[in-house]
């Protein structure tokens, strides 16, 4: 289902970038990063955006979501792929979980893998980048406790932009329904980050961010709270080295307590 879904996304994002080519002012195009900085006059016409795939693996200490660990505090395995088209992408993600300490039975609301879909188009206009996509999380083969589906989907809205290697961002994410039918879910978080000149083949980047999670509909969620985090990335060619610290203000709730993460993945191309 997932590469039908990428094949789709792939041949409409051509097919616009065929159409916005023929039709569009110079100055639009250098708006989409369609031009190169050549002389358009010498230039040989222009071929449609080619999309572009890429693959990750990689390991974790924990995985932390939201504040929250998702593997009662154990290692696991991660990775996924991704497909983009000008400004379309589209790309699934997958890590083990385990929400239930113990061998969780039917009815527990355990869960073994995670699978994340997601779609959405990154529209730029001059330093800032947008981001508009919709998520779906889904949990094969969860033991969903009676009225309380692990399977949620969330709508994505972002901008983020880059200045003199400073890094800035914040992305609004809504559920209608959010995990464990909890209700109306709206989660904010705002990003920002340094990348430092490399240092022979390792460049180093440090970065932060605070969340909130909130629910709409009163009362649904067992507690409104707020997470954040900050670490140290370590990008060595195709490879990155990420040392985090998490916390929450969440209590009485040892898989939200502060901890130190570490992650290592590779992406090829």
């Amino acid at each position: 289902m997932a590469t039908k879904k990428f094949s789709l996304i792939c041949t409409a994002a051509v097919a616009a970038s065929a159409l916005f080519a023929a039709v569009a002012p110079a100055s639009a195009g250098d708006l989409f990063g369609r031009r190169d900085g050549g002389s358009i006059k010498d230039a040989p016409a222009e071929e449609p955006r080619r999309c572009s795939f890429s693959f990750n693996v990689g390991g974790t200490t924990d995985y932390v979501f939201r504040g929250i660990s998702q593997t009662q505090e154990d290692p696991t395995v991660q990775g996924g792929a991704d497909a983009t088209c000008g400004m379309f992408y589209a790309g699934v993600w997958a890590s083990g979980v385990d929400f239930v300490k113990g061998k969780g039975g039917p009815g527990s609301g355990d869960a073994s893998i995670e699978v994340d879909l997601y779609a959405g188009i990154k529209p730029t206009w001059g330093p800032l980048t947008f981001d508009l996509g919709v998520i779906y999380y889904a949990y094969p083969s969860a033991n969903d406790a009676p009225g309380a589906e692990l399977d949620y989907v969330e709508l994505k809205g972002g901008v983020s932009g880059t200045w003199n290697n400073f890094s800035l961002g914040a992305t609004l994410f809504w559920s209608p329904e959010y995990t464990g039918e909890t209700g109306d879910v709206l989660t904010a978080e705002g990003t920002i980050g340094y990348t430092f000149a490399a240092i022979g083949p390792v460049t180093p980047t440090i970065n932060g961010l605070v969340g909130t999670v909130q629910s709409l509909d009163s009362g649904s969620l067992q507690a409104d709270y707020t997470y954040w985090n900050a670490g140290l990335a370590l990008a060595v060619d195709k490879f990155t080295f990420d040392f985090r610290y998490w916390d929450t203000d969440l209590s009485n709730n040892g898989l939200a307590d502060e901890r130190f993460v570490f992650t290592a993945k590779v992406t090829l191309p």
